[in-house]
Order: C-alpha cells, then structure tokens, then sequence
C-alpha cells in the first residue's frame, strides 16, 4: 500500500511513517519544514525516514496550502491512502498568528479533501484534536458531545475540518476518519510541548512554567499508543453503509477521540520528570494561559468499541523513555 503522510518530518508524522515502512508499505511524505520550530530536528527526522525506508520513502518539501505546489509535486504518483497530520499546532501561537492556521489548517485541509475526491483514494485519515470539546466541563470527553465553543483558533480550526470533512463524505462518499488527539508524547517529541519544555529546563537547572498554578490534568498519550490507533483506523475505512457512525455520522465519516483514558495531575508528570532527570524542578507558578483548558480527559469507548484500541503505556514508562531519549538526542 503507497500511504500519502502529510507533515512527515512532524513528531506523529515520523513515528508513524517508521512503523509504516517496517510493516512493507511505500509512504510519500509531505511537509514544508517549517521554523516553527527548530529545523533541525525535522531534518533529522527525515534522515531516519530515508535510511528506514529506502526506495519505498520519497521526501516532497512542499507547503500542502499551496495548492499548485502540492499538485506538481505529486503529478503521476499514484496514492492509495492518505494521513493528513500536516497542520500549524499549537494552542497559544494561533492567538499570535491566526493566519498561518488559517492558510495552513483551513486552506490546506481543503486541498487534501480535493487531492483526495480527484485522486479516488480508498481512505483519508485526518488530525482532529482534544482542544474542539473547549470549554467542556463533562469528563470524559466523548465524540458524541457538543464541541460548539472552542477557547482558541487552533481548536476553532480543527471542528472545522470535521465539518468540512463531513461535506465531502456526503457530496463525494469519501471514506474520511478523524481522530482527536490527547496530547501526545514521547521520543523524537516537539520542542515547544510540555514534556520537552520541562526537560530541558530542569537538566538546564532553570525554572518551568506550571500554568493554572498546577491544577492541570492532561491525558497523556504515548505515542507509540497513537500511531497504532491511526494504523487501525487507516486499515479499517469507514463503510458507506447508512449507519450512524462514531460521531454521529451517518455517511462514510467516522470520528475518533485516541487518548490514553486517563486523566493524570501534572504534577505527578513533574514527579517523574525530577526522578528521571535526577534533580528537583524549580517551578514557577503562573495563572492559567488564554486558550488552554484545565483538564482534558479522553472517552476511548468508540475507537476500542469499534477496532479494539488499547492503549499500553502507562506514564511511569512513557515519561522515563522520553527523558532517556532527549539525553541521547542532545548528548547530555
């Protein structure tokens, strides 16, 4: 199977794309490297994907919002299914900068719709994220919740491709799956999320910023976890058989929360960092941030439901492998 993943040199983008190419499939992976953060570390990435894969991974640096650009750079290769987790991320940068999530997750999902309705792909599967149930004060949030009030852009912008993806499930039968996302983690992770963040400031014996004055709690996902429930949902298209779906679709358009199913206090996150970088953190307290929630907590009853997803990774394993992890990456 020839996967098209988009925002290949990303975090999830890289890890599944390994997993894909140690299974046999050909990926082609797209993504426009962006300084969001440090290139480096998406150069990297690719590197590892090109040693992994061989002639069955091809690199196209190409920004999936221009539409005329990603159209050339795919001219003739044939794509069976499709991945689409090239977005601009973040929570509190789409406050700074709308307009790159405009261009990037409103544009550029639109494109990858289009370039999959004319190119008759079996299956498009799609970042969603926890950040649409916004204001939601009933945990765990479960796909068949209201998601109507959104507390930043970022979130603003990921309900609407759900809405859009919806459309073309209906006008076109296109087979789409989005997942919302749990916050992620783990080896090879981004540098501007929490677990890196706090890493890196208490080896650099500096202080971290502990927002809400520490009252949060994220359901941490390993990332390992998320990209088998994304392989699942790649291998298993949704039917267009007229019943209701995950989310409540009755067209080929499922919707899925991956998160690990359970709610963690970040300080007990903060615990583990300490252990495992053998030093106590010197925290800096701040109120809570515009845009972010105080807790996120993932109803994975659908997903395990309907393709047996089963989370594995427990904190206590996931944080210490990130920690061993960012020493190696950065030699310390």
């Amino acid at each position: 199977m020839r996967v098209l993943v988009t925002g290949v040199a990303g975090f999830i983008g890289y890890t599944l794309s390994q997993r894909l190419l140690a299974r046999g499939d050909e990926v082609v992976g797209i993504d426009n490297v962006n300084d969001y953060y440090q290139v480096s570390l998406k150069r990297d990435r690719v590197a590892g994907l090109v040693a992994a894969g061989g002639n069955r991974f091809s690199f196209h640096e190409v920004d999936f919002a221009d539409n005329a650009a990603l159209t050339k750079a795919l001219d003739g290769i044939q794509i069976d299914r499709v991945v689409h987790l090239g977005a601009q991320a973040g929570v509190r940068y789409s406050i700074e900068n709308p307009h790159a999530y405009v261009q990037s997750n409103l544009v550029g999902h639109v494109n990858l719709l289009e370039l999959s309705r004319h190119r008759g792909v079996e299956h498009m599967v799609y970042a969603s994220s926890s950040s649409v149930y916004g204001g939601n004060t009933k945990l765990p949030f479960a796909v068949e919740d209201r998601c109507d009030h959104p507390v930043s852009l970022y979130a603003a912008t990921k309900k609407a491709d759900e809405l859009m993806s919806e459309t073309y499930a209906h006008l076109y039968r296109l087979p789409l799956t989005g997942l919302r996302f749990f916050t992620v983690y783990g080896p090879w992770g981004r540098p501007d999320m929490m677990m890196w963040i706090f890493t890196k400031a208490i080896l650099a014996g500096k202080p971290i910023p502990v927002f809400n004055q520490g009252e949060m709690y994220r359901d941490f996902t390993y990332v390992d976890d998320i990209v088998s429930g994304v392989i699942a949902c790649l291998d298993n298209p949704p039917p267009d058989d007229g019943l209701e779906k995950a989310g409540g679709s009755l067209k080929p358009h499922r919707l899925y929360n991956i998160g690990n199913n359970k709610s963690e206090h970040l300080m007990k996150v903060v615990g583990l960092l300490e252990q495992e970088c053998g030093r106590k953190a010197e925290i800096d307290f701040q109120p809570m941030q515009p845009g972010d929630v105080p807790a996120t907590y993932a109803d994975i009853t659908a997903i395990q439901n309907d393709l047996g997803y089963a989370p594995t990774t427990s904190i206590e394993v996931g944080v210490p492998n990130f920690v061993r992890w960012y020493k190696e990456y950065h030699g310390v």
